[in-house]
């Protein structure tokens, strides 16, 4: 589907943005292939690995809608995956956050409707479930903002859907590059913030895919998130180095002990690889979402329902993880 089409990333020069890129690159014949993003270093560095003939790179910032106009004409798909991201830093300058994952994702909304995109994807968080921290509410903010949008669109084939995942292995400011730098520096202590944390974990090709496959189910209003395994982090931090000392420093400031992707109170639709969460709001379009756009059929889950990263029924080894993140060490 994405064959001689337009595709936009926002924040396309993060880690899910190259992966991205890469994979419609090798699978695909896009027209376009625009990378939205403020830093022009980073578009300068990813340029040298993708400077294909589709390749477009935009500076500008989601914040500007002027800006967001240009790159946004003509364009059939989106991937809105621009956000501030580390918790740390969005508690210490919350309106920051809030300008660019909230206002910013409203006028991702708006130039999707004006340009007439014909599907938009964003990028959400588990964090954004039940949320304790400026990030997450940010986020739930941006999702309650792209399910809503599909009645704001009114009679424009425009459609919006979110997709939520856990921690991802390996990505810029994630836990495995931090830990992997200090154990090539020699450190014989690697610092766990609650021995009891634990963690959805997922590969950056399993979020890539996840998000493509998306394209093709959605209907609009969506939240999609796949069925992905937990992980202790002190199992983590002993896969990566057995005969370090572990030492626990405390939470830190809007952390929590468990992520939780669906909380009990969700109304819940479940398939074979994935759950999808209903929307609240009744559209005048859709009414059922237990079957999706490719006729994939899924059942209704009874509200009590909780996908929490501590009860999870799959798990990762020590073994399996170091599988998925051997590129990253």
């Amino acid at each position: 589907m994405f064959n001689n089409k337009s595709i936009l990333i926002t924040g396309g020069t993060g880690s899910f943005g190259k992966k991205y890129t890469e994979i419609l690159l090798k699978n695909y014949n896009p027209k376009k292939i625009i990378i939205y993003s403020r830093d022009e270093l980073k578009q300068y560095e990813m340029a040298q690995k993708f400077n294909q003939k589709c390749m477009r790179y935009f500076i500008g910032d989601v914040r500007d809608k002027d800006r967001l106009i240009k790159a946004m004409n003509g364009v059939d798909y989106v991937i809105h995956a621009a956000a501030i991201k580390q918790v740390p830093i969005a508690e210490y300058n919350p309106m920051e956050c809030i300008k660019t994952n909230i206002n910013g994702a409203s006028n991702v909304i708006d130039v999707a409707l004006e340009c007439g995109v014909k599907k938009v994807i964003a990028l959400s968080t588990d964090k954004a479930s039940a949320p304790i921290n400026l990030y997450g509410a940010t986020k739930l903010a941006s999702d309650k903002l792209f399910v809503a949008a599909n009645n704001i669109a009114g009679d424009k084939e425009t459609r919006f859907s979110v997709v939520r995942y856990g921690n991802v292995i390996g990505s810029r400011g994630s836990v495995v590059p931090f830990f992997a730098k200090l154990i090539k520096e020699g450190s014989a202590t690697l610092p766990i913030t609650d021995f009891k944390m634990t963690r959805f974990l997922i590969t950056l090709s399993e979020g890539v895919n996840f998000v493509l496959k998306n394209f093709e189910r959605m209907q609009g209003g969506e939240i999609f998130i796949p069925k992905i395994p937990s992980m202790k982090m002190i199992n983590l931090a002993l896969a990566l180095c057995p005969e370090c000392k572990l030492e626990e420093i405390g939470i830190r400031p809007g952390e929590k002990l468990h992520e939780v992707m669906i909380t009990s109170d969700d109304r819940v639709i479940e398939f074979k690889d994935h759950f999808v969460i209903k929307p609240t709001i009744q559209f005048s379009k859709i009414s059922d979402f237990t079957t999706n756009a490719i006729q994939e059929k899924g059942k209704q889950l009874d509200i009590g329902f909780e996908y929490n990263s501590s009860n999870n029924s799959e798990w990762l080894t020590k073994e399996q993880f170091l599988k998925l993140a051997k590129e990253f060490l």
